[in-house]
């Protein structure tokens, strides 16, 4: 088994430059900064639809007045995403310019999103497409925002622009030094467009659209989501965020798939589409990647060792909404050879199963978005629309992981018994002075001490675990009168909101981007800091200690 490891962490350095890629983040980045439209959608789903599982329907009317939101937000997510998509990229080709020189993210915006309703168009003469505005077009967008912004890129770093006399105020000149990208980006998707319409008869959108089919639906059998659902625990067991890597190249099918699975059942036909984002995040990261939800419990309820008990305690909360990093870090789960079998096979069993629910009970697949800080079980139920077999795959699924992980569990808890029954010996054999301990001999705590207000901004992958010791770090300000403010954020969305900060702080999953960031907090002028596992987990725990952490960063 470590042999095994070894040879996976051979290819760690490749896989943090995968996910590092600029394309992939940009993708990743994108929807993040539009989950807040797909989440407000979702909630307009749940109040037109729920009610039918109860045997009633809305009127027609005013089931057209409840989704009319839902129209104007999901419905148009591929501009959106467009948008975001190119803003995401724009800010990492940045970094590579002169800062005198930078690219026009509003301008690649406009561009990228006036790109996709161009490929998106019903015929050559023009014409919204809004069925390829939505979900459909997802792949569009992406194509559409990568296609601008290296226009733009090539055009500004060559300085293939339209110069104004000095005199002209800077705002007006970036308007003309604009034109020609913006130009030159939507003239040639408006050639790509023609292309596809001339030889295959129809608009990109449709055409990228027809061409991944085959794709999709293989990945929606039992090896396609074997491969993409077991990668996700693979890389996160040798300390690569495997999401990082693996959602932004499945990120367009997951949410296409929800949309499909909603028609369905508007239908009055099965929504059967597997791979979706419930699927990912309440079926194969139930209580977070490896599906660890029932191990703090299990920690807890099942183990002798006073440690194991402890650290169920301490991470069963979190676990429970979806940040499991306490109990990756804490056991320790990561790169722990006897939890390597279950932290990888949990997930893409529970994942066979739910495709045995949908494929042969006929139970429903997800058809509405909910928060990734769902519980999972809740999350199954309510995403999958309230079904009886909703509630059964929840409580197998629960059982299921118990039986895999509790052999694990209790060799790795016999282990650590022996572990502190030696330290219990060794004790006994070199006793300790028994003599009284005086008061003045006591240690007491004392709180770092700072010479000015310090704001700290801590970055994980979705702000999850960023909350963790941002939270510690406001309750112990403000317990030792620290001058000391500290926010949580997801890395990708944190480009506007570096030059609030003095000091950043990485989360584990988000370290390997340490030298992508440093170019733009070192411009700033903002310290920057990663941290491991272990530390991370300790930190967030001892508030007194965090503060002296973020002291410590200010000396060098």
């Amino acid at each position: 088994m470590n042999a095994l490891i070894a040879q996976i962490e051979k290819g760690k350095p490749f896989f943090e430059k995968v996910s590092r890629n600029i394309y992939l983040r940009a993708i990743r980045d994108g929807f993040i900064a539009g989950m807040p439209v797909i989440l407000f959608s979702s909630i307009f789903l749940l109040i037109a639809y729920v009610p039918n599982i109860f045997g009633y329907t809305w009127p027609s009317n005013i089931e057209a007045f409840i989704m009319k939101p839902y129209g104007y937000t999901m419905g148009i997510i591929a501009l959106l995403v467009a948008g975001t998509t190119a803003k995401s990229l724009t800010d990492a080709m940045n970094r590579k310019l002169e800062s005198t020189n930078q690219i026009n993210f509003l301008s690649t915006m406009l561009a990228a999103i006036s790109g996709l309703l161009l490929l998106a168009s019903d015929s050559i003469d023009g014409g919204f497409a809004n069925g390829f505005l939505g979900t459909k077009g997802l792949l569009t967008a992406f194509l559409a925002a990568f296609i601008t912004v290296n226009i733009y890129h090539f055009c500004v770093k060559n300085n293939v622009t339209i110069r104004m006399p000095e005199e002209v105020p800077p705002n007006i000149s970036q308007v003309f030094k604009d034109v020609i990208p913006f130009a030159l980006s939507i003239l040639s998707l408006y050639v790509l467009d023609v292309i596809f319409r001339s030889f295959l008869g129809s608009g990109v959108a449709e055409g990228i659209g027809k061409f991944f089919e085959p794709l999709f639906t293989a990945a929606d059998g039992y090896l396609g989501i074997t491969i993409i659902f077991g990668a996700y625990a693979l890389f996160w067991f040798v300390g690569i965020h495997g999401p990082s890597i693996v959602e932004p190249a499945i990120a367009a099918i997951t949410y296409a798939n929800i949309e499909t699975n909603f028609q369905l059942l508007q239908a009055g036909e099965h929504a059967n589409k597997i791979l979706t984002s419930g699927t990912q995040m309440f079926i194969v990261t139930m209580g977070g990647t490896g599906a660890t939800l029932v191990v703090p419990f299990m920690f807890m309820w099942l183990t002798k060792s006073k440690r194991n008990k402890a650290i169920g305690r301490a991470s069963v909360v979190p676990t429970f909404f979806g940040v499991n990093e306490p109990i990756l870090f804490g056991a320790p789960i990561v790169l722990n050879p006897i939890f390597f079998v279950p932290f990888v096979l949990t997930p893409i069993v529970n994942v066979w199963v739910f495709k045995f629910f949908v494929d042969v009970l006929g139970m429903n697949s997800f058809s509405v978005n909910l928060p990734w800080t769902t519980p999972g079980p809740l999350g199954i139920i309510m995403g999958t629309g309230f079904g009886l077999w909703s509630f059964v795959l929840a409580i197998a699924l629960i059982a299921i992981d118990v039986v895999i992980y509790y052999p694990f569990v209790r060799v790795y808890d016999e282990q650590v018994l022996a572990e502190e029954k030696l330290n219990v010996d060794s004790e006994a054999l070199n006793p300790v002075s028994a003599k009284e301990i005086t008061p003045s001999e006591e240690t007491i705590a004392v709180a770092p001490s700072f010479a000015s207000e310090t704001s700290v901004l801590v970055l994980c992958a979705g702000g999850g675990t960023s909350g963790l010791l941002a939270n510690a770090l406001n309750k112990a300000a403000k317990e030792y009168d620290a001058p000391v403010k500290a926010a949580a954020g997801s890395y990708g969305a944190h480009m506007d909101i570096l030059k609030d900060f003095q000091l950043v702080i990485l989360a584990p999953q988000v370290a390997s981007n340490y030298e992508d960031i440093k170019q733009d907090t070192d411009r700033l002028g903002v310290k920057l800091v990663k941290t491991q596992g272990g530390e991370y987990i300790k930190l967030t725990r001892d508030g007194q200690g965090a503060l002296a952490f973020v002291q410590e960063q200010f000396k060098n």
